[in-house]
């Protein structure tokens, strides 16, 4: 597994992680069992990076990755949690010094720490990035030893371009793959040049990039993939990455003949990422040892060529941008 590092943090870190989210919930149902697995084979692979967040199963993700991390003793791995998104209503105003301490105190007891390493202000509304008390807050919690680091999770590519300008900012996570490529024209660039590590997350477009997906694919009630799609839930661009589905599975079958060896195109999906020296670790989600396996093997996958680059980009260009790119 290589490594890179993680901005101003200086962690070195798996460039594969893991994205904690499915075993969490909102993905379908994933057994206690089945996502202890994952979370084992992830880092029996190598892999020392897992992001998660207090409202993945309200809860539940922090808590079974505590539980796995104690089981196995040794070296932890560096485990970035987020905070924000437990206030209903979710509402700028909410992210004060009495709620994101409480947060933190729970994320703290969940994931059994003192000390947490990378909290992350999870999607926020946008006037919290033009809120410098917020970002004052959180230097107060590095300062009491309550976390190690902050970042932000963002929606929007102006968000994150706003957020480079608090100094103590040491990550941003995105949404960043094959169907997301705005973040490359200028934010991915302007965050390795202030040192601030990039967080690719939903870098498989919700499982469209696996390639396994159809007209007739099912998802169950409590998957996002059901109920979200039009933002019903949360921004709609969580979901697909906000790609229309059908115009979606034109595209993947357009990738599709870039897949070539042993290589799956999750794979191909997840190495295009890397291919990008900006970002500094990719967390693909897993609900099973098997999946968990096949993303660290994404690691091994070799360079892809500069004319599979630009058919990429082409294919994004001509199918996808015209539905997201202008949005996030």
């Amino acid at each position: 597994m290589k490594q890179r590092t993680l901005g101003r943090t200086g962690q070195r870190v798996s460039e594969i992680g893991f994205g904690a989210w499915a075993i969490g919930g909102t993905w379908g149902e994933v057994s206690q069992q089945d996502a202890e697995a994952a979370l084992h084979a992830a880092l029996d692979a190598g892999i020392t990076f897992i992001d998660t967040a207090d409202v993945y199963g309200d809860g539940r993700s922090e808590k079974i990755i505590a539980g796995v991390l104690n089981q196995r003793g040794g070296e932890r791995p560096f485990v970035a949690t987020k905070l924000g998104r437990r206030l209903s209503p979710h509402v700028a105003d909410g992210y004060n010094a009495s709620n994101l301490n409480a947060f933190i105190d729970r994320s703290q007891e969940n994931l059994q720490t003192d000390t947490l390493d990378l909290v992350q202000l999870h999607c926020p509304p946008t006037e919290v990035y033009y809120n410098p008390e917020v970002f004052a807050v959180m230097d107060e919690m590095v300062a009491a030893g309550k976390i190690r680091h902050y970042g932000v999770s963002v929606e929007k590519v102006e968000e994150g371009l706003k957020a480079l300008e608090f100094p103590n900012v040491s990550s941003i996570q995105l949404i960043y793959n094959i169907f997301r490529q705005r973040p490359a024209e200028l934010l991915l660039r302007e965050a390795k040049r202030r040192n601030v590590g990039i967080i690719a997350r939903v870098p498989l477009a919700s499982g469209l990039l696996t390639g396994k997906m159809g007209p007739d694919s099912q998802f169950a009630a409590d998957d996002h993939r059901a109920f979200n799609r039009n933002g019903e839930a949360f921004d709609k661009g969580e979901t697909f990455s906000g790609v229309p589905y059908e115009v979606a599975l034109e595209a993947v079958e357009e990738i599709r003949r870039f897949v070539t060896g042993n290589t799956t195109m999750a794979m191909l999906a997840l190495r295009w990422i890397l291919m990008n020296e900006d970002v500094s670790v990719v967390i693909p989600g897993a609900k099973n040892r098997e999946q968990a396996e096949a993303n660290a093997r994404a690691s091994d996958v070799d360079a892809l060529s500069e004319e599979t680059m630009t058919a990429l980009k082409q294919i994004y260009q001509e199918k996808i941008a015209p539905h997201v790119h202008q949005r996030w």
